[in-house]
């Protein structure tokens, strides 16, 4: 079984999973989400310091790990497509200058442009 990168899944259209991943993505990034986090994180130090039950401590540290599961998660899916937009960027530089190279108006050339903003600087 081979698992295709979250960037070469689905061809060129969004699934369902990349949608969610960039919102989630968007809300771990947020001062909000940090927040929480630091609740959460003053909540489980609360919860030792009050001896609570063990139940209880043990229910406020997997969820602990579950949470970090979950943004380890969403960290490589972020991760995987920054490496993918990446890439395709470099690819277009490498094709705009193979055509400047060989003194050729192209579309790689154009798109090279468009996506390092020459235009602008003139």
């Amino acid at each position: 079984m081979t698992f295709k990168s979250p960037a070469h899944r689905g061809g060129p259209k969004r699934g369902m999973f990349e949608e969610l991943a960039e919102r989630a993505s968007n809300l771990t990034s947020s001062p909000l989400f940090f927040l929480i986090c630091l609740a959460f994180v003053g909540f489980f130090v609360a919860a030792h310091a009050a001896h609570l039950p063990l139940e209880l401590l043990l229910l406020a540290g997997e969820s602990m790990t579950a949470v970090t599961l979950l943004l380890l998660a969403l960290l490589k899916n972020s991760e995987m497509r920054a490496e993918h937009a990446i890439q395709r960027k470099l690819d277009a530089i490498a094709r705009a200058l193979l055509d400047m190279n060989e003194d050729r108006d192209s579309r790689a050339l154009r798109e090279l442009k468009e996506s390092i903003r020459m235009e602008e600087e003139t």
